[in-house]
């Protein structure tokens, strides 16, 4: 059975060698090219593109960089397992919403976010300057003023979930932007909460948020962030099927209040 996906086009690339690598990538993560199978030769793909043989390494030279591919000696240049692929890379993580994304990506990134998100809003609690509080409420701000399906309010939220990184004052949290940015653009085009109620509800715990981290409240604030995470996993219900492999529903992990 094939897994159904949803399809996020993104920007394209601004030079040759940038929109060799994303098609190529694109057709690497939709299965197009499956791992361990050789590229067509080079004259193939500079002939495909369009382009020049210093431009078609140079991709493929990022793409190796970015553990899609590898070169072999008297072998070509062959796809690697997905398990090599950097998935903190703001290309790849692109490169999967051009692909297409099922549910299993969409858990996977709810995870990945629950490991890290919640303890940095905890640490932010502890941490936070007063200029961290003032770009936490300006972000707050502008998600309230702006219409729920606008980038602008998507715009808010990423800056509110960057303004926490930021906060924690740890160094590792703050380059997760990429998985958070990854997120929220996929929430933002599958289930933007238009709905009054899932409105409040997605401002309600926001503010929450905000109003932990400016309090030092470090327990408040994890919980809250925790819970804004899983109602966007539950607004995702009807905006991605489920695929076919056996990813549950739902993150395994424990829920805010729940015993594990």
């Amino acid at each position: 059975m094939t897994s159904r996906l949803v399809v996020i086009p993104t920007r394209r690339a601004h030079s040759n060698h940038a929109e060799v690598a994303r098609s190529v990538g694109v057709d690497i993560i939709a299965g197009r090219y499956a791992e361990g199978a050789r590229l067509p030769g080079d004259a193939e793909l500079t002939a495909m593109f369009g382009v020049s043989r210093p431009v078609l390494r140079e991709s493929v030279k990022t793409l190796v960089a970015k553990g899609l591919l590898t070169t072999k000696a008297r072998v070509g240049t062959v796809v690697r397992e997905r398990g090599a692929w950097n998935m903190f890379d703001a290309d790849v993580l692109a490169w999967h919403l051009d692909a297409g994304i099922d549910r299993r990506f969409l858990n996977d990134l709810a995870e990945i976010r629950l490991a890290v998100e919640p303890r940095a809003a905890a640490l932010a609690a502890a941490r936070r300057s007063e200029a961290d509080i003032a770009e936490l409420h300006r972000s707050m701000e502008r998600m309230r003023r702006e219409a729920s399906d606008s980038v602008g309010f998507a715009d808010g939220d990423l800056a509110l979930h960057l303004a926490v990184a930021n906060a924690s004052g740890n160094l590792f949290m703050r380059s997760i932007g990429n998985v958070i940015e990854a997120a929220l653009r996929a929430s933002f085009l599958l289930s933007a909460p238009v709905e009054t109620q899932d409105r409040e509800t997605v401002l309600l715990w926001h503010q929450r948020i905000v109003d932990a981290i400016a309090g030092g409240d470090a327990e408040a604030a994890s919980a809250a962030m925790a819970e804004v995470i899983y109602n966007g996993l539950r607004r995702h219900e009807g905006g991605a099927p489920a695929s076919s492999g056996a990813a549950p529903a739902t993150p395994a992990v424990v829920e805010p209040g729940e015993k594990a």
